[in-house]
């Protein structure tokens, strides 16, 4: 086994294999399978308030074509969440921010909290948001979005901002990304030209789409600092065994 401390496991979603995506139960599934962190989706409701929910539609867990942003908080939490065939019956809720907050709290759970594209067009809540906030140790900000990113390091200096890579990032330039302390990756881009960019601009990462069977959790790059999983136990198994 080895002596080298085991990278946190942050469960996509919550435990999203087990139960469905950023809901409580999801997280609490996480948190009895030995997650280290829970990695979640902000959206904003049109109230201006964060709730806690991937697509900028509704029409995939909900059923209706309304946008997130078209809904006020105290509608988006009424709604049923689920698949087509099962909504009717679900017991599945969409959580408020504040709620999975106090969760966390409670459970002193690390949040990366991806801030997703209802962001730039309400960026007063984003700073709403922002103000006063606490966070368990070792949560941090994501988002594909630099401009949010931005935002937090303007408002929060001191908590950690992750840029979300796409096709689009300058990997020569990772260093002119100054609101990003990290870069977070799909697992395809765990290659040798996307770690040695890390290091020479001075930017650690983190990888999703982690199942558990990649050969590189065994001995991993000194870059990595978390991997982002919807099998938090089987990614915690996998290290175990290194």
């Amino acid at each position: 086994m080895s002596s080298l401390p085991a990278i946190p496991v942050f469960a996509h979603r919550g435990a999203s294999a087990y139960a469905l995506e950023n809901t409580l139960k999801a997280f609490d599934k996480a948190l009895a399978l030995g997650a280290d962190g829970i990695e979640l989706d902000i959206q904003f409701s049109k109230d201006g308030l964060p709730v806690v929910y991937h697509d900028p539609q509704l029409s995939r867990l909900v059923g209706t074509n309304k946008l997130v942003s078209d809904c006020t908080l105290e509608e988006l939490l009424d709604f049923k969440l689920g698949k087509p065939w099962r909504r009717l019956f679900s017991s599945y809720k969409m959580p408020s921010f504040e709620t999975v907050l106090a969760w966390a709290t409670l459970h002193q759970m690390p949040l990366n909290i991806e801030l997703k594209s209802t962001g730039l067009d309400q960026t007063s809540a984003l700073v709403r948001m922002l103000d006063g906030l606490v966070l368990p140790n070792g949560s941090h900000f994501s988002s594909f979005h630099y401009e949010l990113l931005e935002i937090v390091k303007k408002q929060r200096p001191k908590y950690e901002t992750a840029l979300i890579a796409t096709k689009k990032i300058k990997w020569d330039l990772l260093a002119d990304y100054r609101a990003a302390d990290t870069v977070h990756m799909h697992k395809r881009y765990y290659k040798p030209r996307y770690l040695e960019a890390c290091v020479l601009n001075d930017k650690a990462c983190r990888f999703y789409a982690i199942d558990g069977t990649e050969q590189f959790l065994t001995n991993p790059h000194p870059a990595v600092i978390g991997w982002i999983t919807d099998y938090p136990d089987k990614v915690l198994a996998a290290q175990q065994r290194a």
